[in-house]
């Protein structure tokens, strides 16, 4: 599509115009023309589903379609919409239904219309609002998050009326300073009175569609009747560009609400003014065309200043988004803005530890147990909260909530399910010495190692910066910001005369290769050689072909070794690399027995998928040399700072640009819904991962997927199947010789296979979310979108738990929500993998969580860094304690308070989480403020060395860690909590 025409067209345009176009790259460089040209302009998302689907997955889109929709209706300018082709199959919602509403500072409100409004509105009613479109009420505090808003709004009410209302973040839930005058919230759905809401529900229930919940959320659009209406009778449509193949196809499509005559549209004519330009040089540019009327676009004035432009008379400055360049008779218009960068994906930093009873937990000190819940208990007159374990022979203990942090959940590798252990007997002590020891065993093996390794002198690499910059920018695309922190910070640790030991942790797809490229490139330049190692051939081989392709014209030599190369082909390798006739080599393990001439750096992908030997063999190899290793699963933040003494990290959080989110559908399972996957993949030129996780009957599902489609070319995987044979079968559905994959989840984690972009879960009720997260990531890698079927054997038999989460998947497919979702999980899997020692059987008996921590201790007590032995204080003031739930009614969210407060190290920290609560919750009561004291004095306690805070009527007893000292007992005035409280605190502070 040429912007010069759409220029043209719209130069001369009055009327307020529909504006038809291929997608979402073609609308945008409409609206980039439109908003030069001063109209109001408002794209739709290219919305690429067929009737009838379910729209859940499709969550992000719809509201950015309604957002746009409702923002034209209202525009009084003159204006413009702009909607890729396949968005028009949609029913549009008529104009009334976009109505918004006002709340005001001061104003009285009636609650129970309030909630019947946004329930009618769309909105989804949960515990803490930190999704569009979902609202919360807490006693006197509304939390709500309106689909158009950045940021979510807290309400706090004195009674019924408003009192003040701010902005909060979703990720902390904590509350802005500044006061709002006023709020106005849209429709999460569609601005529904009762009647409407109703005969809306009812219809979508009895919907022919098929989908995993029949609601207004899945099927609502499609069922509208007379509250919708076609996108093209409402405007006078007007072709963008010529679209023959997509417009057969959706004229294919036509629905009943599309007429097919509907799509012979007019096409733009093709413009004779001006031509489209590619602009390299602006300087340039300006000296050729300076006597024509100059247009610079420009999103700010940094940006005109940084670009050192040449002045002339006749330029005009425009100061905004987008990027036009065009050439006509007697004008130039330039634009010195870059493409847009993908933002960075939030990390949730309230990970809700959904810890639900019968979850299995570890006390650090009993071992094993089960998590029964909450409950209150009197003790000694004084109500307080204990969380309840259950043991072997069902066994209770009880632990005061103000020493949760001596329990974390049991997670180990594989869903392995623990023995219970069994209270009073010293095994689980002698089990913790024993780990204890293995620990200090693998500590002082990291701590030797990185102490070698700084001991010796660096190889000093000089950078040439301005052919490095070439380099980068011959990559071809846009580099994220954390992928350019990552080069950065490795090619300072190169140059810095140290020795660079770096870990690089980011997910599948996200750019590591194109870091250690920079990293090879510079070493090269050097004059010296570098290697890149990874487990398996299939992906060396992946390697060696990024590496051939982004090192060509640079005149620098690669070779690969592994189990494909001939023996003359290896010799020759070992010849070349002994020689310094080869600069780059990538390979497997073979590349352990290779002699270099001047080797400076080695790169590991994936270092915890090699065995014991082969591990030791990179330690020998990568002694003297700087280091990079690479990993897909996310490092857990505690280990990260403990290891930060001993080796550097970096991380990429953020997607390429150009890559997609995956869609994601829940559905019962059906060989109709089967076979319209499959050959929707297939139509597309694609491949299709089936995971079935029985191997019992791994073949039979064959058998049954050969019956609905017979000439599918099927390749089956399992871990009963040798190394060598998964690596071949895998190698040829990478070149494309199958359809379909069918394995158990064992979908092998670092590979990248750019043409497999469906994915279908069989039986996916029987996994955690963080696994079908996690399988749901090896689809949509490259600049397709990847789809991702998650099949259900009996819905009706779901637990609503297991329903909702299935849902959270289907709204939460963008990329990284994993860290919403998931973080937790993978956090603790990710762990385990630095260490290496992820098969220690010791993790099964004692929980990734308790291990982690304890080689935290280690590293730290090894490495000499500061470690304070954390001692647990008893607290035993009879006094009334806990997080009320007249405050707090969710037990989960109690939970989690707890957890946190019981973790606290400073009294700062303590308070904070104090003004959190009042803020999320509301003002603090008597008990609960008493409960934050009890903590405060524990962090106090902790400080100087006290053991024990008790009381026993009016006398409150102090007693300290080393026994030598005696025992100090004060006198409080009475009984009272707040006299109890204040005595203690006293001599604490």
């Amino acid at each position: 599509m040429y912007q010069s025409n759409i220029y043209e067209y719209l130069e001369g345009l009055q009327e307020e115009k529909l504006l038809i176009c291929k997608d979402d790259k073609e609308a945008v460089q409409i609206r980039d023309i439109a908003v030069l040209l001063g109209f109001d302009t408002f794209v739709l998302p290219d919305l690429r589903v067929s009737v009838g689907e379910d729209l859940r997955a499709y969550d992000e889109e719809i509201h950015l379609l309604f957002i746009q929709l409702a923002s034209f209706y209202k525009s009084t300018k003159k204006k413009i919409l702009v909607s890729p082709l396949r968005t028009l199959l949609i029913p549009f919602p008529k104009a009334e239904l976009f109505e918004t509403r006002t709340i005001e500072f001061g104003d009285t409100l009636n609650m129970q219309e309030l909630k019947d409004t946004l329930y009618q509105w769309g909105y989804h009613f949960t515990d803490i609002a930190a999704s569009h479109g979902e609202v919360s009420f807490r006693g006197d505090i509304i939390d709500i998050y309106p689909i158009d808003a950045d940021k979510p709004y807290r309400i706090s009410l004195f009674d019924e009326e408003v009192e003040t209302i701010q902005y909060y973040d979703e990720g902390t839930q904590k509350r802005s300073n500044d006061e709002l005058e006023s709020l106005t919230f849209t429709p999460a759905f569609l601005a529904l009175n009762k009647t409407q809401h109703e005969a809306l529900k009812s219809r979508t229930e009895r919907s022919n569609y098929d989908t995993f919940v029949k609601d207004i959320d899945s099927l609502g659009l499609w069922h509208l009747d007379d509250l919708g209406e076609s996108a093209l009778t409402l405007f006078d449509g007007v072709l963008a560009s010529a679209l023959d193949d997509e417009l057969k196809e959706v004229y294919e499509l036509g629905t009943p609400l599309v007429p097919r005559e509907s799509f012979l549209l007019p096409a733009i004519p093709e413009g004779h003014k001006y031509c489209d330009l590619e602009a390299v040089d602006p300087n340039k540019l300006l000296q050729s065309h300076k006597d024509k009327k100059i247009t610079i676009i420009a999103k700010n004035e940094s940006i005109v200043r940084g670009s050192e432009l040449e002045s002339f008379q006749n330029i005009a400055f425009v100061y905004q988004e987008g990027i036009v360049n065009l050439l006509g008779a007697d004008r130039l218009i330039l634009s010195l803005n870059k493409p847009v960068k993908r933002k960075k994906v939030k990390k949730a930093t309230l990970v809700l530890d959904e810890l639900k009873p019968g979850d299995y937990v570890v006390h650090e000190n009993y071992g094993v147990g089960i998590f029964k819940g909450i409950e209150k208990r009197d003790v000694l007159g004084a109500t307080s909260e204990f969380v309840v374990m259950h043991y072997q022979n069902e066994d209770a203990l009880l632990i005061p909530v103000s020493n949760l942090e001596v329990v974390d959940r049991y997670v180990a590798e594989g869903g392995v399910l623990p023995i219970l252990d069994k209270l009073g007997k010293a095994s689980f002590k002698k089990l913790k010495e024993k780990v204890k020891e293995k620990l200090f065993a693998i500590a002082s093996q990291i701590i030797n190692l990185s102490a070698q390794r700084h001991l010796k002198k660096g190889i000093k690499l000089k950078i040439d910066m301005e052919e490095h910059a070439i380099f980068m920018a011959e990559a071809g695309f846009v580099h994220t910001e954390d992928q350019e922190r990552a080069i950065n910070d490795m090619l300072d640790d190169m140059s810095s005369g140290r020795m660079m030991d770096r870990l690089l942790s980011a997910d599948v797809g996200f750019g590591k290769t194109e870091v250690a490229m920079n990293g090879m490139f510079v070493a090269v330049k050097n004059g010296y050689q570098a290697m890149m190692i990874a487990p398996t051939t299939l992906l060396s081989s992946q390697h060696y072909k990024s590496l051939k392709e982004r090192f060509s014209g640079h005149d620098i030599k690669v070779a690969k070794l592994d189990r494909f190369s001939t023996t003359k082909e290896k010799n020759a390798t070992l010849k070349g690399l002994q020689e310094g006739t080869i600069d780059v080599v990538v390979g497997t393990h073979a590349l352990l027995k290779a002699k270099f001439k001047n080797l400076a750096l080695v790169i590991i992908d994936e270092e915890h998928k090699f065995g014991v030997k082969q591990k030791e063999a990179l330690k020998e190899i990568s002694i003297d040399v700087h280091l990079l290793s690479m990993s897909a699963t996310p490092i857990p933040r505690s280990l990260n700072l403990a290891m930060s003494e001993v080796k550097s990290f970096s991380e990429i959080l953020t997607p390429p640009t150009e890559r997609q989110g995956v869609r994601t559908f829940v559905k019962s399972y059906d060989d109709k819904v089967i076979k319209e996957a499959i050959l929707r993949e297939m139509r597309r030129g694609g491949q299709i991962f089936y995971v079935f996780n029985s191997i019992a009957g791994i073949e039979e599902k064959k058998k049954q997927l050969l019956e609905i489609l017979p000439k599918l070319r099927i390749a089956v995987l399992h871990s009963k199947i040798s190394a060598k044979e998964t690596e071949d079968e895998m190698m040829l559905f990478g070149d494309g010789e199958y359809d379909v994959l069918l394995s158990t989840s064992i979908v092998e984690s670092g590979i990248h296979m750019p043409h497999a972009n469906t994915m279908i879960v069989d039986g996916a009720d029987n996994f955690g979310i963080a696994d079908l997260h996690q399988l749901r990531g090896r689809v949509g890698r490259g600049v397709k979108e990847g789809y991702c079927y998650f099949m259900v054997t009996d819905k009706e038999r779901l637990t609503e738990n297991a329903k909702r989460r299935l849902l959270a998947l289907e709204s939460h497919s963008d990329l990284g929500s994993g860290a919403v979702l998931a973080f937790h999980d993978l956090e603790i899997r990710g762990g385990g993998n630095i260490i290496g020692e992820a098969q220690s059987g010791h993790i099964k008996q004692i929980g990734y969580s308790l291990y982690l921590r304890m080689l935290e201790d280690a590293i730290k007590e090894l490495s000499g860094q500061d470690k304070e032995v954390a001692q647990n204080i008893d607290m035993k003031l009879s006094i009334n304690a806990y997080l009320n739930e007249e405050l707090i009614e969710e037990d989960r969210l109690r939970l989690e308070l707890y957890r946190r407060l019981s973790l606290c190290e400073t009294t700062g920290e303590v308070y904070e989480i104090e003004a959190e609560i009042a803020d999320r919750f509301g003002k603090l009561d008597v008990i609960t403020r008493q409960f934050i004291d009890v903590i405060v004095m524990k962090v106090l306690a902790r400080e100087k060395g006290i053991s024990k805070v008790s009381s026993y009527g009016e006398n409150v007893f102090i007693e300290f860690i080393d026994e030598a000292k005696e025992r100090v007992v004060l006198k409080s005035p009475s009984k009272d909590d707040d006299d109890i409280i204040a005595t203690a605190m006293g001599y604490l502070k």
